[in-house]
């Protein structure tokens, strides 16, 4: 980490400067994104009263694309799917551990406003919406050994997000970016099970996105 801190200073230090930003412009920038829940479980129920959830991190690629309304404001749309897993905590279903795995495409759009257009060092903040999938729900192998054939289902979630970020010139057109996002995220899942019947848990995922990359301008 100390490695890599002291080659983002240095790259900020030599950097060329860049062409001012323009009304009309499009930011293309390709992130290294981790995806960390803040999650907060309700129990999953009716079977398990008390037992609840967790779900992991995720590190993925990610892309996304912000058009600059003014020298100011932009507007930047995200694209991004990570694969994430729900575990059980305490009781009979910590003792299961992995209970099933779901794909999320949260596509998010923010309004951003980009302090000094003409600097080497430009840090910006966003809010705005966020819209969620999820598909390809499956439940684990332990989770099925123990109740049997079970079917997963998750409710897409609507919330806002924020976010606040720096890009630093590497080049005329080249520039390191490093973004953080809170978003909020809301689901139920739905497991129907052979031999427990269908159990129902409320999840808060809330994740705070932390992304490092590359980005150009066109």
């Amino acid at each position: 980490m100390k490695s890599v801190i002291i080659g983002f200073a240095a790259a900020a230090a030599f950097a060329q400067p860049a062409q001012a930003a323009e009304a009309g412009d499009v930011l293309v920038r390709v992130r290294a994104i981790m995806v960390s829940p803040t999650e907060k479980s309700g129990s999953i129920l009716p079977g398990f009263p008390g037992e609840t959830a967790k779900v992991d991190d995720s590190i993925m690629p990610e892309v996304d694309v912000t058009w600059m309304a003014t020298r100011n404001v932009g507007f930047e749309l995200i694209a991004a799917t990570t694969k994430h897993t729900a575990s059980g905590r305490t009781g009979t279903t910590g003792s299961i551990g992995k209970l099933a795995s779901t794909w999320v495409l949260p596509p998010t759009l923010t309004a951003q406003y980009h302090f000094g257009p003409d600097a080497k060092v430009r840090p910006y903040v966003g809010a705005g919406l966020n819209y969620t999938l999820f598909y390809a729900e499956n439940a684990s192998r332990g989770l099925e050994a123990a109740v049997g054939r079970t079917k997963v289902r998750m409710k897409d979630s609507f919330g806002w997000a924020a976010q606040a970020g720096v890009d630093i010139d590497l080049s005329e057109r080249i520039f390191l970016n490093l973004d953080v996002k809170y978003i909020d995220i809301d689901t139920r899942a739905r497991l129907a099970t052979a031999a427990a019947g269908t159990q129902r848990v409320k999840l808060n995922l809330d994740p705070i996105v932390f992304g490092v990359g590359l980005g150009t301008r066109f």
